[in-house]
This record gives C-alpha cells, structure tokens and sequence, in this order.
C-alpha cells in the first residue's frame, strides 16, 4: 500500500479532530453532574416539591460557573453549544410542524375581496390540497385558471389593491406577472413568520433549537429539546404575531423612579414574610416564557437577607431610554415583583396605565434593559405594525447599518404625529414585537417625520438589520400558524431511551469484537482497532456536522459495527483465498485487499443510495438514522480499507510474523463446500411463492395496522404506577372518544399506547387540551390519589414517570404527504439501485435478480407485520420508522446480493459460464462471508431489539426479519432468476458466455 506515511497522518489527525469535538460534550456532561450533585446536596428529597427546587438550584449554578475556565481552552457556556446535540427521543422536548396558512396570505393581499372567482378557486384549492403535492399557491392558480373566464388577477376587486399597487402597475399586467409577484409576497410572508418563529424560539432557554422552513410548503419546523410544556410552547408558536410602537417615558422620569424607589422599600417587608405560593405563581405575566423549560416557583427565602430587594438586581442605567438594566438570569424575579398586587397598587397615577416590557438581548450580552412604556386604559399602542408596507436592510449617513421603512398613506399621517410628540416630549419610540422592544430611538426632526419613510438606527450589525427589517415587514402576520404536527417526549423518556440506547451499544460492540477475535484470530484485533476508530470517526463527525443524535441514529450506528465487520470479512475471506492458493503472506494480503475492494464498494454504495433517499424523504428521528448511516458508510470504508490494512500489514512487516486469519476453531470452517444452490432453485420458488401467496392474501384482507403517520390523529403513551387492563380502558375511552380509538400494551404491562382519532381534522389548541383532560377524567381512578391533571400531562419530569410520557399529534394533510413520501422512497430506491447494477453489471439480467430479490424480501416483511401485528407483544404498527426499516432492508439485501454478483462476474470471466457450473461455485465460495456477515448483524439487531428500548422494538424486528430473507434471497431468489434468464439468452445465442466486465 503506498502513502502510508500520509494515511497514518491523516487517521492521527481525523482521531485528534474527533476527540476534540467530543471533549465539549464530556465537559458539559461533567458540569451538569457536578451541578446536580450539588442541588442534591443543599436540598433534601424529604422537602416539597424537592425535584423542581433542585433543579432551579441546578440552573443557578449553571449560570454562576458558565463563563469560568475549563481546562484552559473554554467554558460551560461554550462547551453546552458546541456539544453533540440529541434529538428530542433521547433528551425529552417538544417538536412541532406549523403550516402557515398561505389561504390567509391570498386573502390579505386581496383586502378580504368578495370576487366569485376568487372564493371559488380558494375552495377548489382547498379540496385539491387533500390529495395533491403541490403547493397551495398553484393550486390555487390551477383553480383560477380553470375559473377565471374573462376574469384577470390584476382585477380592481382581486389583486390590483392600493397595497399593491407599487408592484401591479396596471390593470394590463398579465396573470403571469401577477402570478410571480404573488408568489414573491407569499415567499416574505412565510420568510418573516420564520423570522418571527426564530425569535421567539430564542426567548425559550432550550439549548440548541432548530428551526427551519420546508421547501416552498409554507411549513416551519420547529424542534425544542428540553421543552416540557407543550401547551405553552403551542400558543407561543402559533399565535400571530403583533409589531407595535409604543412612546417611551422620558429618561429619568420622575413618577417612574418614584415608583422603583417606592417598589423597593415595599419589597423589604414583602420578600421577608411572603413565600412562594400556588398564588404567588398564578402572579407571574403569563407571556414570561422563562417557565417554559422549569415551573418553578420563586423561592423568595434567598432574597430575603438584601437591602434592596430589587435596587440590588440593577446592573447599571443605560444611555438608551430604557430605565435600568438587568442581568437576563434575574428577569423573571424582576417580573414576579413588579407583578405582586400590592407592588402594583404603588403606582403613581400621572402614569397608572405604564406597561414594563424588556428589551430584546443583543447576542453575547449578560443583561438587558427594562422599558417603562406609555400605556392607556386599553392597553393599546400608539401604532400597530400593519401600517408598515415595506422595510429593507440599508445603511445610515455614517455606514452603519440600518433599517430603513415605509408605511401606508394612513401610517404616513399616523407616523408624523407620533414622531413629533416624540419629539416634543423627549421621548422615545419603542419598536415592539412579542412583547420585546427591539429597538427605541428618539426623533430629532422638529414637527415630525413626514412622508411615511424613515430609518431606525442603532448599534446593529448587518445580519441584525436584516432580521429586523424581516420582522418590521411581518408586522402582525397576515396569515394563523396551524399546528399539524406535534410530538412531546418526556425527559424521563428520554433519560430511558439514552440508557436502552447505550446499553445496546456496547453489548452489540462486545459481541462483535470478541466475534471477530474468535473468527479471525489476531487478524480480528486489527479489525477491533479498526472498528473502535470507526465509531470515534462517527461521533466526531456528527459532532462537527452539527447533526442530532436520535434513539434510531444509535440503530444506524449500531447497523454501522456490522457493516465495518461485513468489509473487513470480506478482505480476510479473500485474504484466506489468496493462501490457499499458495501464494506468499505479503501478497496474498495485498491481492486480498485488491480484489474485495469492488465488491466492498458496491455493496457500500448500493446501500447509501438507499439511505439518501431515506434522508431526502424522511424526517426527524428518521433522517438522523440516515445521517448517521451515510456517516458511517464513509467512516467503516476509510477504517477497513486503510486502518486495518496499516495494522496488519505492520504486524506482518516483522520477522517471523504470521497471520493465519483463523484460529483452531474456525480454520476448516465453510471450507470446500459445494452446495448446488442452483438445483435448489425451483423448490426455492415454489417455497417463496407459497409464502408471497400467504403474505399477499393476508395483506389484502388483514391488512396493515397503519400508525397516525399514515393515517392522521393522536398518540399518548400513558404510564401507571400499576398494572392495567386495557380491555377495559379501551371500553371507556371508545365512549368519550368514539369508534376510532386503540389502546394496547406498549411494553411493561403498567405502560400504554392510546391512538385516537377524535377530533382529527382539528388544528386548535384547545382540542389537545380537551383531550388531555378527558384522558386524565377517564384514567383518573387508575392514578396515584392526589395526582394533577398538570402532574398527568407532564408525566414525563424526572421524579414522576407516571401520565403522559410522551404524545403525539399528526394532522390528516401532513399523513397523507408522509404516505406519498413513503411509497416514492420505496420505488425510487428500487428504481436508482436498478440503474446501479445495470450499470456495474452491463446486463439487465443482473438488475432483474436484484429487484426481484428485494421485492420477495419487502412482500414477506409486510407480510410478517400483517400476520403478527396483533399477536406480537410489542408495537407493529406501519410508520415512518417502519419505512426506514424496509429501505434498510432493501439495502441489506442489495448489499448482500452485490457481492454474491461481484464473485460470480469474477469466476465466471476467469473459468467461462459453463453450464451455470461456476455459477454455483461463485455461491459456495462467497458463503462463508454471507453467513459471517448475516450473522454478525442478526447479533447486533438482536441486541438492540432485546436492550434498545419499546420504541425500537418494532423497527429492529422488521429489520431481523430483512436480514434473514434477505440473506435467503441472495442465494435462492436474486441469483437463480439471473441464471435462469440469462441462461436462455445464452443458449438462444444472445450473449456472450462470458460475463464481461467493463469498468
């Protein structure tokens, strides 16, 4: 091998990388240990509510040491953000999908018109979506355009309005060029509640958030990890937002320090006596978002040795208009004090209305000013936000950056008025979306700003201009964000789920490195090195990819072990070969490593061309099974075909050194079979076709039990602190919830699954609310007495594990996209792997086997689900999860028949087809990796399937079930319809008797 020099330097370094990207992980983990070791200490387990005391105390602790040293090179702080992140299965949190309603949109561009047309092409749109791709905007389109007759877009009563007017120029424009300009509104519409979303997804505290727009759908997803309170996070997500300007008091006003200064003397007495009650926390701003990660009550006993209960919290007094800053931590107390009934009743009556609201954090800042703000008996602002027309990124006289805007012809008036009180009154303009004021400058122009354009500076970077012009265009969002599709999983769930994730891991890495050690003697060491290298590569990977870790990657990882063991077999079986032939150590290594590199890379490409297409076509828990796949597909290639190589060829380099690449045991194993597979052939099709008839015929009557991914409706896995019958829940539950509801054992037998339909087409809030209370009524004489229905929902906190675990909710248009997705993921995997073979192989025949095979495989998985899916004890319903087990499956297979192909182009191009006699000789001798490989896999699902926790129970036993026809149909399905059809081309003359290989 040449380069070795380089390849040691490479793999050195690629372990260093990986090492170092997985050190912030460690360092964040060892914190937050200490953290709760600490919090353990100070607060007993006898104390009330000691669980949610103890982590307030954890989080404080945080916040003291985030921004110490750590070894030298970082911090807390830094180490929590550069982490490995995990998905929400394995750390608990709330994911959800939004569809903004792109109807909504049309609607307010169109000033809410009454055109016929219109409404009817609105309608028909809306009965196309159900089964329908496309966007809503063409669809849209497509109904106008069928509706239209004589009727243009750029109609007076339809799409030329005033405020359109600056794009629709006439009332000649075309429907195309209507069509574009629409299609650019609805694009910043969407563009600007993602904007909106963003930040409000930044108040939350959750660490490593993701949020990102899907396509041109008009969907947002929205991932939380460590969320706990799903309805909370709901409205937040959902609700429009609302831009408004606000006039700020003066700095230093004096009815406002008199209020501070008198808030603070009343605090002396208040925080001494007073403690943190049910009422107390009923006090607390329902907008205050920093509740959503902890419901913890403010323990008012640690501010109660301060002089100055809330002068004490006060950082500094900025140059802004703002009153004071505060540290961010301290927030949510400042908030409890000025929101106390007899804090309230301190306030002067010259500003009775004033309203506190924060400014909105500048990134990297550790405090944030506090703005009194005029308020009036409605609570209203001086101006709303949907006087803004346009808002665009620029730069001020001084090249700074900047925010310049336009409003409409009413803003303009409204605006110049505002601007000049402001002016008069040396106050400021407080610039507020969600509750939080983004910028407050004053105006110095005498008589007000005229004309409706104007700009806003600040000390703002280019990238900040940029989002607040998104934000000032949005205003108060033209169009409602529907849920339509959610999905809560408690921390305890996920605490699980890391624990039965790990454990299956390192028992599958167990098996398989002393298997390797058994099989392959000292050979096999060199592959173990190998092997534990691989899985470093992965994580380091994942880490710098900033790619989430989920419950299925861990199975993608885990599948990974087995594909690393499948390549180095075949190099030590051809190794083996190379022997036996006679041929000298040195060489037999190198042509071992030479002639299974095609076959390791076919049978490695063949399956990352099926994870792509799971990664394209699927989401969330799946897409990271595929993540980590494809990773370590590229990671195992490097690791076996380089590392192992330098490790062997190195032991093998000193005197006296011999690699058997066997040990006692295992040296006559497989050795001179001559099993003639091909004679077996057609009792191998009349086994197969029995068992596809079988499959066939209960898919066609039994059916498959389709899970809400499919087929839309809720999900709640419910825990109890004792065993149920489910018969009789499922009884009760069917009155209030109607024919369409399912309970069945998920797991232990204290632990279940409810499926529910009620209510399905319905996106509000409210619903998921309603049926959590009526699943908590009907399940309430099953529970702990005392237990809240609050306890019930959050079921998932550390110290209860009893009530709703995890949920999940799937709106009917989103089941049926994922279902579309699903079958154009199965038939293009076949379809790209069909394409694949013909190319490597140059004969269709080749390719006809493969998908053949890989058919026989999926039919009989689905008819294994059908048959068992209500015998076995453990959840087999058809899901997204399903779906990446079936294209692993496929890949598995192909895998698996590649390499049986490879050999047999290579002996049948040395030795000539010869009846089909070499045929048969390609088989037996790629036997001995099959069955290793089969069975090195089948151990590491096995392992999952025993220790990988409930939720993956389903999904690893499809895959067991893959890999065993899978294995079967390499040898009795794929290559005898090969043989079969290429035989009679041969004997016809059609082709060559030997089975070339071009590349």
């Amino acid at each position: 091998m040449y380069n070795k020099g380089l390849i040691k330097l490479f793999a050195f370094l690629f372990g260093i990388v990986s090492i170092y990207q997985l050190s912030y992980t460690f360092i964040s983990s060892k914190i937050e240990n200490e953290a709760a070791t600490y919090a353990a200490s100070k607060i007993s387990e006898s104390e009330k509510d000691f669980a949610s005391k103890r982590e307030a105390l954890e989080i404080k602790y945080l916040d003291s040491i985030g921004s110490e040293s750590v070894f030298g090179f970082t911090s807390y702080n830094e180490a929590k953000k550069k982490e490995l992140n995990k998905g929400l299965d394995l750390k608990g949190g709330i994911n959800v999908t939004l569809q903004i309603k792109i109807k909504d949109i049309l609607l307010g561009l169109a000033n809410n018109t009454k055109n016929p047309v219109f409404l009817k092409s609105l309608k028909d749109a809306d009965e196309a979506s159900k089964s329908s791709d496309k966007t809503y905007v063409d669809l849209f389109f497509d109904a106008f355009d069928a509706n239209k007759g004589d009727t243009k877009l750029a109609s007076p009563d339809i799409f030329f309005t005033k405020s359109l007017s600056e794009e629709i120029k006439s009332l000649d424009a075309s429907d195309e060029e209507v069509k574009s300009i629409i299609r650019k509104k609805i694009d910043e519409s969407v563009e600007s509640a993602f904007e909106v979303l963003r930040e409000r997804i930044d108040g939350f505290g959750v660490t490593q958030p993701n949020i990102q727009r899907e396509g041109t759908s008009g969907r947002i997803l929205v991932e939380l990890p460590g969320a706990k309170d799903k309805a909370r996070a709901q409205e937040l997500l959902s609700s429009t937002a609302q831009l408004e300007f606000w006039e700020t008091y003066p700095k230093n006003d004096p009815n406002v320090m008199q209020f501070i200064n008198a808030a603070n003397e009343k605090l002396r007495s208040l925080v001494d006596t007073k403690t943190a009650t049910a009422e107390d926390t009923e006090s607390k701003p329902e907008s205050e978002i920093d509740s959503l990660l902890s419901d913890v009550t403010q323990d008012s006993l640690d501010v109660a040795n301060q002089v100055n209960p809330l002068g004490d919290l006060i950082k500094g007094i900025p140059n802004s208009f703002a009153i004071a800053e505060f540290a961010i931590q301290d927030t949510a107390k400042v908030n409890e004090y000025l929101n106390m009934p007899e804090i309230k009743r301190l306030i002067p009556n010259a500003i009775q209305h004033v309203k506190f609201v924060w400014e909105r954090p500048s990134k990297g800042s550790e405090v944030v000013g506090l703005f009194a703000l005029k308020g009036n008996r409605d609570n209203t602002p001086k101006m709303s936000g949907d006087v803004v027309s346009a808002a665009r990124a620029q730069f001020d006289q001084f090249n700074r950056p900047a925010v310049g805007m336009d409003m409409n012809v009413k803003g303009a008036k409204q605006w110049q008025k505002f601007t000049s009180e402001v002016n008069l009154n040396q106050t400021g303009i407080a610039v507020v979306l969600d509750n939080r004021v983004y910028t407050a400058p004053g105006c110095s122009v005498v008589g007000g700003i005229s004309g409706g354009s104007t700009e806003i500076s600040g000390d703002f970077t280019i990238t900040e201009t940029k989002d607040i012009a998104n934000v000032l265009r949005a205003g108060k969002l033209p169009a409602r964000a529907d849920i339509i599709q959610s999905e809560v999983v408690g921390p305890s769930l996920g605490h699980e789920s890391i624990n039965s994730g790990l454990m299956s891991f390192l028992i599958a890495m167990a098996l398989v490195l002393l298997w390797m050690v058994f099989y392959y003697g000292k050979a096999g060491v060199a592959a173990d090195i190998a092997l534990l290298l691989n899985i470093l590569l992965i994580f380091g990977v994942l880490v710098s990819l900033d790619a989430v870790l989920t419950l299925p990657g861990i199975a993608g990882i885990v599948l990974t072990i087995g594909m690393s063991v499948d390549a180095n077999v075949l190099i030590f079986e051809r190794i083996k070969e190379e022997l036996a032939k006679g041929k000298g150590q040195s060489l037999a290594i190198s042509d071992g490593f030479g002639n299974a590199l095609s076959s390791i890379l076919d049978a490695n490409i063949t399956t990352g061309l099926t994870a792509i297409i799971l990664f394209i076509f699927g989401s969330g828990p799946i897409k990271g099974f595929a993540t980590t796949l494809l990773i370590g597909i590229a990671t195992s290639l490097f690791t076996a075909i380089f590392v192992t190589r330098l490790f062997i060829e190195g032991y093998t380099g000193g005197k006296g050194k011999v690699l058997d690449f066997c040990t006692g045991l295992t040296r006559n194993l497989f050795k001179n079979l001559s099993i003639n597979f091909l004679k077996k052939r057609k009792i191998a099709y009349i086994i197969s076709g029995g068992l596809i008839v079988v499959a066939l015929f209960s898919l066609l009557t039994t059916g498959l039990q389709q899970g809400v991914d499919f087929v839309g409706g809720r999900t709640y896995q419910v825990r109890f602190d004792q065993s149920v019958n489910t018969s009789e829940i499922s009884s009760n539950l069917t009155e209030v919830f109607g024919s369409g509801t399912n309970v069945k054992t998920f797991g232990e037998d204290n632990q279940i699954m409810i499926t529910t339909s009620y209510k399905v087409d319905s996106e509000d809030i409210a619903v998921d609310e309603e049926i959590q209370e009526k699943l908590f009524t009907s399940l309430q004489s099953l529970l702990p007495s005392g237990l809240t229905i609050e306890e019930f929902n959050n079921g998932g906190t550390e110290d209860v594990s009893i009530g709703i675990l995890k949920s999940k909710k799937v709106g009917p248009t989103i089941a049926d996209d994922i279902k579309k997705n699903a079958v154009w993921a199965i038939l293009g995997s076949l379809f790209v792997v069909f394409l694949y073979i013909l190319f490597r192989f140059r004969k269709w025949q080749f390719s006809l086997g493969a998908v053949v095979a890989v058919f026989h495989d999926v039919l009989l998985v689905l008819g294994v689900f059908s048959l068992l899916g209500k015998v076995m004890p453990f959840n087999m319903e058809i899901d997204q999860a399903f779906i990446a087990a079936i294209l692993t499956v496929i890949g598995y297979s192909l895998n698996d028949t590649v390499v049986v192909f490879d050999r047999i182009r290579e002996i049948v191009k040395e030795r000539g087809w010869s009846s089909g006699d070499n045929v048969g000789l390609a088989l037996n001798s790629t036997l001995s990796r099959t069955l290793n490989t089969s069975l090195t896999t089948l151990v590491v699902l096995l392992a999952i399937f025993i220790f990988g926790g409930e939720s993956l129970r389903g999904f690893m036993f499809a895959m067991i079930i893959g890999v065993i026809v899978g294995t079967y149909s390499s040898l009795f399905i794929a290559t005898p319809v090969m043989f079969d059809t290429l035989k009679k081309r041969i004997q016809a003359g059609k082709e060559d008797v030997v089975v070339e290989d071009k590349e």
